[in-house]
C-alpha cells in the first residue's frame, strides 16, 4: 500500500515538474508599487498596465494614437542655404563653429518647429471592491503562454480571481473578468479618470443586440507640445456585463452590487485614420468597439484571442531547463540572477528562456498588423504625458532594434507597422529632402513621430544625422532574404532606390582623401577624443549604412531584373566610399581620423553597426576587422545602458563568444530599483525592472527586443552565407532545445543539443533548393553533403520538407 502510494506520489511530483517546465510567467506575491511593478498587456491598439491590488484594480492605459501635436514637417527654410557652410566647416576642422552654425541655421527648433510630439496616455481604469483591503494569499502572474493577467487573492474564506486580457483578433477592447468562489460575492464600483485637460465624463446607454446597457464615457483631447495644439479627439467608453447582482451608472462610475461574476470592458476611439488624416468620428468608433466586443462576450473573445495569440506565440520554442525557482517572485530571483545565482550548480537558466519569451510576447502585444503605428519606444504602454525621449521613434538605433527579434523568431508578420511607417516617411522624406538638401530621394533623420516628420530635431549635435532612411531600408531587405517575397520587394523596392537616389546627389568629395562621404554626419550621439562636437564628415557608421544600402540596392534589381539608370551611378560611388579601418590600439576607428579613446564607454558604438545588424564584418571574410570590432567593444566595457546591453549580446554573438554574451544577458538581467523616486535612497542603473521591462533607465522597450535578437542569435546566426548552429553557446546552457528559429532564404530551424554539443537539428525549408550548414558538431543527415569548408555542409532540400541532421 505504501509503494503503490509512493509510486503515485512519484508520479504527481513528476507531472507538476513537467508542467512547471512548461510554463512561462512572470510570478509575484504581491502587488504593484510602481509602474515598472504592474504587468502589460497590449493589442496593438490598446495597452494596459495591471498593478493586481485588491481593495483597488489600478489598469494604466493607453491607444496607439493619442500624441500630442497635429500633422506637420518640421524643416528650417534656411536650412538649404547654410548647408554648404556648416560642410566647409566641417572639412576645415572647425567643428564647434558648423555646429553653431547648424544650430542657428538647419536644426528646425532654430526656425520656432517643434522636435516632434510625444506619445500619451489615455488615462486609467480604477475598480474599487469594498472590503478587500485585508486579504491573505495573495498572488499575481502574466501567463506568457496564454497572454492574460491573472491576480487571486481571499478575503473571509472565499477566493477571488480577475482575469485581464487585451483580444487579439481585431477586437479593440481591454476586459476584465471578475470571478469568486462563492455566489453574490462580487460587489464594485469602476470609473476612468485622465491626466489630459477638460476631459468630460458621462453615461449613456448602448444598445448591444436586443439589450440596453449603461455605460461611462471620457471624452478628452491630446496635449499642446512646443506650441503645436493638440487636435487628437479620444472617447473611452465602459460597460460592464455581470450574471447576478445589480448594475447602475451615474456621473461616470460603473457599480455592481451582489454578482457572482462581472465583465468590465473597455475601448478607446479616436479621430486618427493615418498621420496626415484627424478626420475620424471618435466616438462612433469606441462605440463600435464596444458593441462588438459585448456581442461577442467574454468566453468568445478569450477564445478568439488565444487562438490569435498561439498562432504567433507558438511558432517558436526555447527550453534552457526545468523552472527550478518557479516558487520565486520574478523581482527576486532578477536580483539573485545577477549575484552569480543563489546556487551555482543550479543557475536559472528557465529565467533567460521566459525573457526570451517575454520579448516575444511585448511584440506581439505592441505590433499587430493592422496597426496604425509601429511599436515606439515604449511600446505601446507609456503613463506619462511628455515622457522621456517623447516616447517617439528615435532612428539611429531605437526603431529598428524593435524589430530586430521579427524575422528570426518566427514573427514576419509584426513588421507590417514598421513597413507603413517607412512607406509613410517616404512621402514625407521626399519634400524634406527638396527643401533641406536641393535633392531628389528621400531622407529621415535621427527621430519621428506619429505625424511622420523627417527633418531633423533636438540639436545639430545629436539630431543632424541623414542617414536613418538607408537603416529603415535594410529591413525591406532582410525581409525579402528571410521571405523571399518578390511581390514584396517589387512594392518596396522604389523606397530603397530613392533612398539611395538621396545619397548619390548629396555625398560630399573628402577635400583630402578623396573619398565620397555623408556630410555632415555623425557617430550618434558623441564625438572624438578632443573633437567640440560630434559633428563631422565620413563617420564609420554613416559609411557602412550607405555601403549597405549602395550594395542592397544593387543586389534587389538583380532579382527584380531592373536596369534603371541610376543603378550605374550606385555601382560607381559604392567603390568610392571609404573602406573601415584599423586604428593605432588594433580599434575599428570609429571615425576617418584615428581619433578613439580607449576609454571611451559611451552607450552608442556605432562604428559596430557593421558588425550587427548589418553583416559587413564577418570572422570568414574579414578576420581583421573582426578582431578589431573586437577590440573596440571590449573597450566599450559591458554595464551601460539597458537598450546599450541588449545590443552588445547580438554583437558578441556575431563575435561567436557565448561566454560573453551571456554575461552580457546577466549584466542586463540586474535588478533596476524602481522605488527612488518614492523613497529617495537608491540610483537607478541600467538593467532590468521588476516587471522584466528592460531599464535605460527609465523603461525603453528596445533592451527588451535587443536581447532576445541577442539569445536567438547565440543559438543560429544565417547572415554569413550559412545556417551556423549553436555558433555562441554559453557552458552554462549545457542542455537544451530551441524550435522554429528562422533563418536567411525561408527555412525553420530547431536544434537540440546535450553536454553543450548539438545532438539534433531539423531544418524545413519553405521554398526548396540547396543551403549551407556550419556546425562545430559533425554532422549527419539524407542530402547532407561535407563542402571543403571545415565544419561547413551542402544540404538539399525540398519545400516543406524536414531535413533531419544528428550528430556523426
Amino acid at each position: 500500500m505504501m509503494t503503490k502510494r509512493f509510486f503515485c506520489f512519484l508520479l504527481s511530483m513528476m507531472a507538476a515538474t513537467l508542467l512547471t517546465a512548461r510554463e512561462y510567467r512572470l510570478w509575484y506575491n504581491r502587488p504593484a508599487m510602481t509602474w515598472t511593478q504592474a504587468l502589460p498587456v497590449g493589442n496593438g491598439v490598446i495597452g494596459g498596465m495591471v498593478f493586481g491590488t485588491p481593495a483597488v484594480e489600478h489598469i494604466q492605459l493607453n491607444e496607439e494614437t493619442i500624441w500630442a501635436g497635429q500633422p506637420n514637417n518640421v524643416v528650417n527654410p534656411k536650412a538649404k542655404a547654410a548647408l554648404p557652410r556648416v560642410r566647409q566647416l566641417i572639412f576645415e576642422g572647425k567643428y564647434k563653429e558648423a555646429q553653431e552654425l547648424a544650430n542657428a541655421e538647419v536644426m528646425p527648433v532654430s526656425a520656432g518647429k517643434n522636435m516632434g510630439m510625444p506619445y500619451q496616455p489615455f488615462g486609467d481604469l480604477y475598480i474599487a471592491m469594498p472590503g478587500h483591503a485585508d486579504y491573505t494569499g495573495y498572488e499575481r502572474f502574466l501567463d506568457l503562454d496564454n497572454a492574460r493577467t491573472v491576480v487571486r487573492y481571499s478575503v473571509d474564506g472565499v477566493r477571488y480571481e480577475r482575469e485581464v486580457i487585451t483580444p487579439l483578433g481585431s477586437h479593440e477592447v481591454i476586459a476584465i473578468r471578475l470571478t469568486a468562489t462563492e455566489k453574490g460575492k462580487i460587489t464594485f464600483t469602476a470609473n476612468m479618470t485622465s491626466p489630459h485637460e477638460n476631459v468630460l465624463i458621462g453615461s449613456e446607454q448602448l444598445k448591444v443586440k436586443s439589450e440596453e446597457w449603461a455605460t461611462a464615457t471620457l471624452l478628452g483631447v491630446s496635449g499642446k507640445h512646443e506650441g503645436l495644439k493638440g487636435k487628437v479627439r479620444f472617447m473611452g467608453r465602459m460597460a460592464v456585463q455581470t450574471k447576478g447582482g445589480r448594475v447602475s451608472s451615474s456621473n461616470g462610475n460603473i457599480s455592481v452590487v451582489g454578482a457572482d461574476e462581472a465583465v468590465v470592458y473597455l475601448t478607446i476611439g479616436t479621430n486618427v485614420r493615418s498621420y496626415k488624416d484627424i478626420t475620424g468620428d471618435e466616438a462612433q468608433q469606441s462605440r463600435d468597439r464596444l458593441q462588438r466586443a459585448m456581442a461577442l462576450g467574454y468566453d468568445a473573445l478569450k477564445a478568439l484571442h488565444e487562438k490569435t495569440y498561439h498562432h504567433y506565440y507558438d511558432r517558436v520554442s526555447l527550453d534552457l531547463g526545468d523552472d527550478l525557482y518557479a516558487h520565486v517572485p520574478m523581482d527576486k530571483r532578477i536580483e539573485q540572477f545577477s549575484q552569480l545565482n543563489p546556487q551555482p550548480s543550479q543557475p536559472d537558466n528557465h529565467l533567460v528562456a521566459t525573457y526570451f519569451q517575454f520579448g516575444r510576447y511585448l511584440l506581439i502585444s505592441s505590433s499587430q498588423p493592422d496597426n496604425i503605428n509601429p511599436a515606439n519606444l515604449q511600446g505601446i504602454w507609456n503613463d506619462k504625458m511628455f515622457p522621456s525621449w517623447d516616447s517617439k521613434y528615435t532612428t539611429n538605433i531605437n526603431l529598428e532594434m524593435n524589430y530586430w527579434p521579427s524575422e528570426v523568431t518566427n514573427l514576419t508578420e509584426l513588421n507590417e507597422p514598421l513597413f507603413k511607417l517607412i512607406r509613410e516617411i517616404y512621402e514625407q522624406g521626399q519634400q524634406t529632402a527638396r527643401d533641406m538638401y536641393g535633392a531628389e530621394g528621400w531622407v529621415l533623420h535621427h527621430n519621428t513621430d506619429q505625424w511622420r516628420i523627417t527633418g531633423p530635431v533636438d540639436h545639430a549635435q545629436t539630431g543632424l544625422w541623414p542617414t536613418g532612411s538607408a537603416w529603415l531600408c535594410r529591413h525591406l531587405w532582410e525581409h525579402y532574404l528571410y521571405t523571399r517575397d518578390t511581390a514584396f520587394l517589387r512594392q518596396h523596392y522604389p523606397i530603397m532606390l530613392d533612398a539611395a537616389r538621396f545619397y548619390t546627389q548629396t555625398l560630399q568629395k573628402h577635400p583630402t582623401l578623396g573619398y565620397l562621404v555623408v556630410c555632415p554626419g555623425e557617430s550618434p550621439e558623441h564625438g572624438g577624443k578632443g573633437r567640440p562636437s560630434p559633428l563631422d564628415a565620413g563617420v564609420t557608421m554613416d559609411n557602412q549604412i550607405v555601403t549597405e544600402l549602395y550594395s542592397n540596392v544593387l543586389a534587389a534589381a538583380k532579382v527584380l531584373g531592373d536596369n534603371d539608370p541610376l543603378l550605374a551611378t550606385i555601382s560607381t560611388q559604392l567603390t568610392q566610399l571609404p573602406p573601415m579601418k584599423v586604428g593605432r590600439w588594433g580599434q575599428l576607428q570609429e571615425w576617418l581620423d584615428d581619433v578613439d579613446d580607449p576609454k571611451d564607454d559611451h552607450r552608442h558604438f556605432s562604428h559596430l553597426y557593421g558588425l550587427y545588424p548589418s553583416y559587413l564584418i564577418s570572422p570568414f571574410r574579414t578576420p581583421d576587422l573582426w578582431k578589431a570590432a573586437r577590440t573596440s567593444l571590449e573597450a566599450r566595457g559591458d554595464v551601460s545602458t539597458g537598450w546599450s546591453m541588449g545590443w552588445k549580446v547580438c554583437s558578441w554573438a556575431r563575435l561567436l563568444d557565448g561566454e560573453h554574451a551571456y554575461k552580457l544577458i546577466k549584466d542586463q538581467l540586474t535588478l533596476t530599483a524602481d522605488t527612488f523616486l518614492i523613497f529617495g535612497t537608491v540610483k537607478q542603473r541600467g538593467g532590468t525592472y521588476p516587471n522584466l521591462f528592460d531599464a535605460h533607465p527609465p523603461f525603453q522597450i528596445d533592451g527588451n527586443f535587443g536581447c532576445t535578437a541577442g539569445i536567438a542569435e547565440m543559438l543560429m546566426q544565417s547572415h554569413d552565407g550559412c545556417i551556423y548552429l549553436l555558433p555562441a553557446l554559453p557552458s552554462v546552457w549545457r542542455d537544451g532545445s530551441v524550435k522554429g528559429l528562422v533563418a536567411r532564404g525561408g527555412f525553420e530551424v530547431d536544434i537540440d543539443w546535450h553536454d553543450g554539443r548539438l545532438t539534433r537539428a531539423v531544418v524545413r525549408s519553405r521554398h526548396g533548393g540547396k543551403c549551407l550548414i556550419r556546425s562545430l558538431t559533425a554532422l549527419k543527415g539524407k542530402g547532407l553533403k561535407r563542402t571543403k569548408q571545415q565544419g561547413v555542409y551542402e544540404l538539399s532540400t525540398k519545400k516543406d520538407a524536414d531535413c533531419v541532421l544528428t550528430a556523426r
